[in-house]
């Protein structure tokens, strides 16, 4: 990969100092609100075609990751939907329990209190039972 890019940039180069020396003649270029002054035409073109590229490669990059963020929102918003979908289920089953455990709960049959009576004992004296 390297060595592509290396190879890129010689022929970029070369395009170049062809341009300039193909275009020699000297030009004035009006700004608008300043004026340049008289430059050599190929390396204005030089200098336009580098400016151009870098633009480009500048949008495509803000390109790409404004894509890769939509990209990236849709598939939460679907997962997010899923979850919905997930949790909706998840409380009807819980609903669905709590009554079923509230309507157990009513018609449980109660049983009847048991009451304990104590049985006193007798607290007389082993002495007096002799006696009797």
């Amino acid at each position: 990969m390297s060595l592509f890019i290396i190879i890129l940039l010689v022929l970029f180069f070369g395009y170049a100092i062809a341009l300039v020396l193909a275009n020699n003649s000297e030009i004035a270029v009006n700004l608008l609100f300043s004026q340049v002054p008289t430059t050599n035409l190929g390396l204005l073109l030089v200098l336009t075609i580098a400016l151009g590229v870098f633009i480009g490669i500048l949008l495509s990059v803000l390109l790409f990751r404004v894509l890769q963020n939509k990209l990236e929102i849709r598939r939460l918003r679907k997962e997010k939907a899923d979850l919905q979908t997930k949790l909706d289920e998840a409380n009807v089953v819980i609903e669905h329990s709590r009554q079923s455990h509230i309507l157990a709960d009513e018609t449980k049959v109660t049983v009847p209190e048991q009451t304990i009576t104590t049985i006193e004992s007798d607290t007389r004296p082993l002495s007096d039972t002799r006696s009797l």
